[in-house]
């Protein structure tokens, strides 16, 4: 069930994934000119009875944040999904508008959604955002410059958004490919179509082509039957998995194999059907989850959740996971301590989380355990 490694032969040119969807006209941001936002505190703030001790406050006064990604000089940059901003924080904890992306359409679940950054062996860096435009939504790339960011190139276009079920997590393999979840977009049957980018992993060559040892010719399309993909991680063998959110019970962490079908809308949950990829944690009650973001430190899976107002710790098994729905070991933290939790970034021993909580959204730290 180990994901495949790195593609093999030259990709397809890249129009083969812009034929999916409309092109989007360049532009170049400029690094805004908004006044700064005041520093966030550097140590732990007081807080209330009951929070865990162990938090530190990173950065405050964020608004609705969905994704966060470390840069090469130790800053890091932050999606903010309403406002189309993307924000700065830097190592002495400042906090600024780096740029607002005038294509982003906020809606629903839409907007500017997840970040990914790959730097270049010569040191350049690109900044890769999923984002939903007026149309579609789509992944598109930057040239991540001093002063801001250069003109706005399409890799990726044409997934089908809608008010709610928009996906929006990349994240860049161990391969060096880029990954792409996606959600169905309410429409439920798309999801089993695999002509269709709606309810699916995707996995692209970071300038847009289709990797040659993708599961279906052709396509980016590498497993599909989600219901709406938050959360991407690899283990310490490589193995991809992600957090997936449910209806209205069995919200799941799946392990991704290629061309694997995990069975939304047929199924959900543990279904034992041999047609279908079995999730390998399931929560029954999404008052217990509703998972988002995803991040795994070693062997050590961490699954912010919106919903449940709570982090989940779940032991990654090395082996063949155990059939059944449940992570032997699973154990939860934080729980309605710091509200809706959006995302989840390893940093050093650290684990970051950012909170889903409006104007008034956060970004904190937890020490990360001695094992993971």
């Amino acid at each position: 069930m180990k994901a495949r490694g790195p593609a093999a032969g030259p990709d397809v040119d890249r129009r083969t994934v812009l034929a999916w969807g409309g092109a989007l006209g360049l532009a170049t941001l400029a690094a805004c000119s908004s006044p700064e936002v005041p520093l966030a505190t550097a140590t732990p703030t007081p807080t209330p009875t009951g929070t865990d001790p162990r938090l530190t406050l990173k950065a405050s006064g964020l608004d609705t944040p969905w994704s966060m990604v470390a840069c090469k000089d130790g800053s890091h940059l932050i999606s903010e999904r309403d406002t189309a901003r993307i924000m700065r924080l830097a190592p002495d904890g400042r906090l600024t508008p780096l740029a607002h992306l005038p294509q982003v359409v906020p809606g629903g679940e839409a907007g500017l959604l997840g970040l990914e950054i790959f730097t270049e062996p010569g040191g350049a860096e690109w900044l890769y955002a999923y984002m939903g435009t007026e149309s579609d939504n789509r992944v598109v790339r930057f040239a991540l410059q001093d002063a801001g960011l250069g003109p706005a190139q399409d890799i990726l276009t044409g997934i089908p958004r809608a008010g709610i079920h928009n996906g929006g997590r990349i994240k860049l393999g161990p391969d060096g490919l880029l990954y792409i979840g996606t959600g169905d977009a309410t429409d439920r049957q798309a999801a089993q179509d695999t002509a269709r980018l709606n309810g699916k992993v995707l996995r692209i060559q970071l300038e847009g082509g289709i990797p040659m040892d993708n599961p279906f010719a052709g396509s980016p399309v590498y497993s599909y039957g989600h219901r709406n993909v938050q959360g991407l991680g690899w283990d310490s063998t490589g193995r991809l998995w992600i957090s997936e959110l449910g209806p209205e019970k069995n919200d799941e962490v799946n392990l991704i194999r290629a061309g694997g079908n995990y069975g939304w809308p047929q199924v959900t949950g543990v279904a034992n059907d041999p047609g279908f990829v079995d999730p390998i944690h399931v929560w029954a009650k999404t008052s217990e989850a509703s998972p988002s973001a995803l991040a795994i430190a070693g062997d050590t899976a961490y699954v912010a959740c919106l919903r449940g107002e709570r982090l989940w710790v779940l032991p990654l098994p090395k082996g063949t996971p155990p059939t059944g729905g449940a992570l032997h070991g699973a154990r939860e933290l934080l729980t309605g301590q710091q509200g809706r939790l959006r995302d989840a970034l390893v940093v050093g021993r650290e684990l970051w989380v950012a909170t889903n909580e409006g104007a008034d959204s956060r970004i904190f730290a937890l020490p990360l355990a001695a094992e993971d």
